[in-house]
């Protein structure tokens, strides 16, 4: 069973596996929406679509309900979670609480409880729990700090139930993908409607500090997404396949080019030298806050 599957990792992953002849049963949040359509349309008729928002008690139990009824006395194999948010990137200090909250809605809590509601399920067939977090999750990103802690906490859940599950003979894996083109950095229309949040929620102080000229300017971020990352997602799928049948499935798994050396260098380099090679990489905007632009900050600060 996969999470997400209206667009991005998860819409793929339903139509791979379902080409590879599993039973897939795809959670969207959308039923009757286009990702879900053509999901119907193209699949066979071992692809059941789920209404399915992850943070909705009421609709993960439904769906559970649906899977158990279709599934009669078999076991279900595999909980793939891979919804996700990603806010607006932007400095922790201008991100408003309210994407705090979202995004561990979505990419944490939402995952958490989908895991438990559906683990008497794998726990009956010894199958395997897979949870799609991200580079951010184990790699400091600037503009991330929502998204990379909600990621990072889905890892740790994770390798705390590996541990725990493996009396049951359920195998736990993480995927840590790192810069692939999806859908989750939204449309220039949400960025606009998040922009105005973040000016919404600021005291007049630190609007006053940051400037609404430096806080707009975050908008190439959103470029850089749709410049700089791989539309081949094929990676994640390919790991994904590995994890749900492989013997002995790997814990983390790190596809795409950058994943894998940055979560390496993360773990071991000294923290004064990870930080500065990241402020040297971090050169998408050349915007500085407003009062660090001031040539008298330094002087007004003392």
């Amino acid at each position: 069973m996969g999470l997400g599957c209206d667009s991005g990792f998860g819409h793929g992953l339903a139509k791979y596996l379902d080409e590879l002849g599993f039973t897939v049963f795809a959670g969207v949040l959308d039923e009757q929406g286009s990702g879900a359509e053509e999901l119907r349309r193209t699949c066979s008729k071992n692809l059941s679509v789920l209404q399915l928002n992850i943070t909705n008690t009421q609709e993960i139990k439904a769906a559970y309900s649906k899977v158990k009824e279709k599934l009669q006395n078999k076991g279900l194999w595999a909980v793939i979670n891979n919804a996700g948010v990603l806010g607006l990137p932007t400095d922790g200090e201008l991100i408003p609480m309210t994407e705090y909250k979202r995004c561990m809605a979505v990419n944490f809590f939402g995952a958490v409880e989908v895991t438990k509601v559906f683990l008497p399920l794998l726990r009956k067939s010894k199958g395997r729990l897979v949870n799609i977090s991200s580079m951010a999750g184990g790699v400091p990103m600037q503009k991330m700090a929502a998204y990379g802690s909600s990621k990072a906490a889905l890892i740790m859940f994770s390798s705390i139930l590996r541990q725990e599950l493996s009396k049951w003979g359920v195998k736990v894996s993480v995927i840590q993908p790192g810069g692939f083109k999806t859908n989750i950095s939204g449309t220039s229309q949400m960025w606009e409607k998040l922009e105005r949040t973040v000016l919404d929620n600021l005291s007049p102080e630190v609007q006053e500090d940051y400037g609404q000229d430096y806080i707009l300017s975050e908008r190439s971020f959103l470029n850089l997404m749709k410049t700089s990352t791989d539309p081949d997602i094929s990676p994640v799928l390919l790991d994904v396949r590995h994890a749900i049948s492989a013997q002995s499935p790997f814990a983390f798994y790190a596809p795409g080019k950058l994943s894998y050396p940055w979560l390496c260098f993360a773990s071991v380099s000294p923290t004064g030298i990870f930080d500065y090679l990241s402020r040297k990489i971090h050169t998408y905007s050349k915007k500085m806050p407003r009062v660090l632009s001031t040539s008298n900050w330094e002087n007004e600060a003392m």
